[in-house]
């Protein structure tokens, strides 16, 4: 009994610990920062998308441990987001926009009808943190998913 117990932990083990020797290069990932279209010649402030919090209590960390499919969907983004960085396809601008459409529409304090997305990467040269846009998207109405250009 106490065999099959150490095998199935043994089997499991690499799911629970993973291997750093998984990724092919450890880089900064783009952060998803989106704004709300005001006016056809004005765009709104641009925030960053599902922000990380600065802090989390330590009974939430060990919740957030076994069960958290929001962080699981934000990693989902973050791949999206790399994809599209190195080979541009239509699947990850539309989980990206989707995602984004989905948070808006929701969102009681949102009015604005219209947003757009970007990527940027941030990077430190000498000793200062430089943000590096490599993507806007065109412009997605918040409620119908129709994208349209301005």
């Amino acid at each position: 009994m106490l065999g099959k117990v150490i095998e199935t932990f043994w089997l499991l083990l690499p799911a629970i610990v993973p291997s750093w020797r998984f990724f092919d290069e450890i880089a900064p990932s783009p952060r998803i920062e989106y704004c709300n279209i005001v006016r056809e010649e004005e765009e709104g402030v641009w925030q960053e998308f599902r922000p990380r919090p600065s802090h989390v209590p330590f009974s939430k960390m060990l919740s957030r441990m076994l069960h958290n499919p929001h962080w699981n969907e934000s990693l989902f983004l973050m791949s999206c987001a790399e994809r599209l960085m190195a080979h541009p396809t239509e699947h990850s601008v539309d989980e990206i926009s989707g995602r984004i459409r989905g948070d808006l529409a929701s969102s009681p304090e949102n009015n604005e009808q219209r947003f757009k997305f970007r990527l940027a990467f941030l990077h430190r040269h000498e000793g200062e943190i430089h943000r590096e846009v490599t993507y806007i998207s065109p412009v997605f109405n918040v409620y119908d998913g129709e994208q349209r250009d301005v």
